[in-house]
């Protein structure tokens, strides 16, 4: 089971970056030539986050879960958390505008994983920490 929430959250990273460079490469001189619109600097915005939070938090998360390292657990952890946070913001957007973006669809099935994935790390929080001892 964590090997599976390590290979998701691998996944999710990889297609965060690709999904990001494509969007880059394809509204760059939106963005950058004339005054960019709300809506393009709200998902460069999304991006940005994504790139500079939820990526990496993905990778160390995945790598610190296949190691059953502690950090490794918080990383992935905090990444579902991005994924409740960002897809709420997505969704809010797209239904007040009835405009729902591809990312919307694409990053949906991850969300749902993570609602799962936030509860299977939870339960298996003893094979990451050591139960502390009371002192004296």
């Amino acid at each position: 089971m964590i090997k599976l929430i390590a290979g998701v959250n691998f996944v999710a990273a990889m297609v965060h970056l690709l999904f990001w460079g494509l969007v880059a490469f394809h509204f760059w001189d939106g963005v950058f030539g004339t005054a960019p619109t709300t809506a393009l600097a709200t998902t460069f915005g999304i991006g940005v986050a994504d790139l500079v939070w939820s990526v990496p938090l993905l990778l160390i998360g995945s790598i610190g879960l296949m190691r059953q390292h502690a950090f490794g657990w918080l990383c992935a952890q905090m990444a579902n958390g991005l994924y409740f946070y960002s897809m709420t913001f997505i969704l809010v957007r797209d239904g007040l505008t009835g405009d729902f973006k591809p990312g919307s669809y694409l990053f949906m099935p991850f969300t749902l994983f993570a609602f799962w994935a936030v509860w299977a790390l939870w339960s298996r929080r003893h094979l990451f920490f050591v139960p502390s001892f009371p002192r004296p």
